[in-house]
Formats: C-alpha cells, sequence, structure tokens
C-alpha cells in the first residue's frame, strides 16, 4: 500500500503531507520526530489505515518538505506549522500521536486548542526533565545568547553528510538503534535519504536543525499548557530510553488525565524497538 500525498503551505514554506486509508474515515495524525521523516511511521499508518485516514506531515526542514531559508527553526513555528495542516484540511476533533520532537509539538497544540484533540499519545516527548530544566535556568542567559550566536555561523555552513550508499546509512541506522528488525533499517534509510548526481545519498533533513532556536515558551507556560489538554493523554517510554520517567520525575501530574506505559527493551523508538506492541497499546487506547 503507497500512500497519497500533498503540498501544504506553511509562511510560504511548503509541508509535505502523506495520507493513508479513507478520506471519510476518522483521521488519526502521526508526527514524527526531529531529524527523521514521515515515512518512518509507515508500520504504523498501515496497522490503523483500516479505520482511519492517516495523516502524517513532515516537519519544516525534514523530509520532503522545505527548508527554513535562513536555517532558523523555531519550535512554535512547527506548532503553527501543525495548526495550518489541521486548518488546510478541514479536520475535526481527532486522535494525535507524536514521538519526541512531534510529541513536544502536538502536546502544545492540545493545550493551545484542547477541543480539537479527542486523544492524545506523546511518545517521549515531553521535553527536557525538570532536572536538566533546573541547570538551564542557573545558567546566564546572556551566555546562552552568546554560546547559541557563536555556534549559528557553523550550523548554517554544514552540508548535508554523504554517504556512500543506503547500505552504509542503513547500518549507520542499525548502531545507533541495534534494536531495529531486519530490513527495518533499510526501509528508513530509503525514505529518509536523498541521491546525489556522484552516487552517493544524503539525508533529507536540514544539517541547521542541530542547532534549534534559544526562542521558545517558558517552562512554566509549557506546564500550563499541558494542564490545559483535557482528552486523554498516552505517554509512552522506553525503559531502556536516555529520557526521564515522567511519572518519577513529575512532569505527568501536570496533565489532567494521563497514564504512563513504559515498554521493556525499548530505547527512544519505542514504536520501532517494539513496533506490534506499541501498536497493540496505542489500538487499545484509542477505542477506550
Amino acid at each position: 500500500m503507497s500512500p497519497r500525498t500533498r503540498t501544504i503551505m506553511s509562511a510560504r514554506l511548503p509541508l509535505n503531507i502523506f495520507e493513508w486509508g479513507d478520506p471519510a474515515a476518522p483521521p488519526l495524525i502521526l508526527q514524527h520526530g526531529g531529524r527523521d521523516h514521515a515515512r518512518s511511521w509507515d508500520a504504523v499508518a498501515a496497522a490503523f489505515a483500516d479505520d482511519h485516514r492517516v495523516i502524517v506531515p513532515d516537519l519544516r526542514g525534514h523530509g520532503d518538505s522545505g527548508w527554513a531559508n535562513d536555517g532558523h527553526y523555531v519550535l512554535m513555528d512547527m506548532v503553527a506549522d501543525f495548526d495550518i495542516v489541521i486548518r488546510a484540511l478541514d479536520l475535526p476533533p481527532c486522535a494525535i500521536v507524536g514521538h519526541s520532537l512531534g510529541g513536544n509539538i502536538v502536546t502544545r497544540f492540545a493545550g493551545l486548542y484542547p477541543e480539537r484533540v479527542t486523544r492524545l499519545v506523546n511518545v517521549e516527548g515531553l521535553g527536557d526533565a525538570p532536572a536538566v530544566v533546573a541547570q538551564q535556568r542557573e545558567r546566564d542567559p546572556v551566555e546562552q545568547w552568546r554560546n547559541w550566536l557563536d555556534r549559528r555561523p557553523e550550523a548554517l555552513a554544514r552540508t548535508p553528510r554523504r554517504y556512500p550508499d543506503l547500505a552504509t546509512l542503513a547500518a549507520r541506522m542499525e548502531k545507533v538503534d541495534h534494536r531495529l528488525a531486519p530490513g527495518q533499517a533499510e526501509h528508513l534509510a530509503r525514505h529518509a535519504a536523498r541521491d546525489n548526481p556522484d552516487g552517493t545519498v544524503s539525508v533529507k533533513h536540514d544539517p541547521a536543525l542541530s542547532l534549534l532556536s534559544v526562542f521558545d515558551i517558558s517552562d512554566a507556560t509549557k506546564r500550563r499548557l499541558w494542564e490545559k489538554i483535557s482528552c486523554p493523554v498516552l505517554l509512552i517510554y522506553g525503559a531502556q530510553s536516555w529520557a526521564s520517567d515522567p511519572v518519577a520525575d513529575g512532569r505527568a501530574a501536570h496533565f489532567q488525565d494521563a497514564r504512563l506505559e513504559m515498554f521493556e527493551n525499548a530505547g527512544h523508538w519505542v514504536h520501532h524497538d517494539r513496533r506490534d506492541d506499541f501498536i497493540a497499546v496505542v489500538r487499545d487506547f484509542l477505542e477506550s
């Protein structure tokens, strides 16, 4: 099964959208994480396509969407993109799943527009743990700005890394996530890469994404958005991930109705590492 594609303009930037399933079926949106791409959701999208219109956007600077001309990526701009996608597609209130950076984006959206989200699945996408936020708060903001400005020229000068072939890129992905099933890395690499004239391949995302903007909402505002989400929330984490447990660190308590599902034998990419179990848990949550 191949997805349909379309382009939606957001702030003069083309956003690529993949769609699976019957256009008349209830919508389900899947949002990928940072330096990833929409086709990383293929297995999950296919599992839900029989009874959902599955909508999978490429974030700005990722996949087949456009890059910011100035290489400046602000998280709230991505929230605005997400809002524009939903408005352009004229979607009714629906269920949303987001991973990592994508989880952060869709969770902010759900706090801004709680009436437009019926179920929210956040896969390791709440941002920094409270301990990290506390450390950042102690840093001199002037020095933070200087550090960002000093690093910016290098980030803008970067070009996409070249790999000899798809097999090399797939091997790199397997090294990053050794839990990938056979063939999974090849599929991810195939959709993550574009061909170069010299026969090499490069990943599609903008290298400038390595330095997200220092412009962002405060941690207090972020918590306020979590508190305003009115739909049930499923927080999914991998037991072997670097991410902090949101129940243990207190972040889950800011939601009106949230529960945690911790997956053993899974890292940051739970939807890859425990794919079938992930799909089963999400399906049960959406149908409950």
